[in-house]
């Protein structure tokens, strides 16, 4: 998916904290939400595309970075906000 090599440099492009490579139960968990609409994005727009993966600020399993066609959109407006149920 991504590179472990390039996940070391990689950094919150808001916070500038590492990220970490989402598991793939919230990966399938976070899709499962975009199919249900419950899924939006720090431009308070709602997600409809799957993802492929994601990335997390470390410490932070509300807020993902998609990974689409394996390449980390680390865009602020792009950050995903996972609902508290998820």
């Amino acid at each position: 998916m991504v590179d472990k090599e390039l996940l070391e440099i990689l950094a919150c492009p808001e916070t500038k904290k590492s990220l970490e490579l989402a598991d793939q139960k919230l990966v399938d968990t976070v899709n499962r939400l975009i199919a249900e609409g419950k899924v939006k994005n720090r431009a308070q727009k709602r997600v409809s595309e799957k993802i492929d993966g994601g990335l997390l600020r470390k410490g932070d399993r509300q807020c993902l970075y998609p990974i689409r066609d394996g390449i980390p959109i680390l865009l602020i407006d792009e950050l995903l906000t996972i609902p508290l149920q998820a």
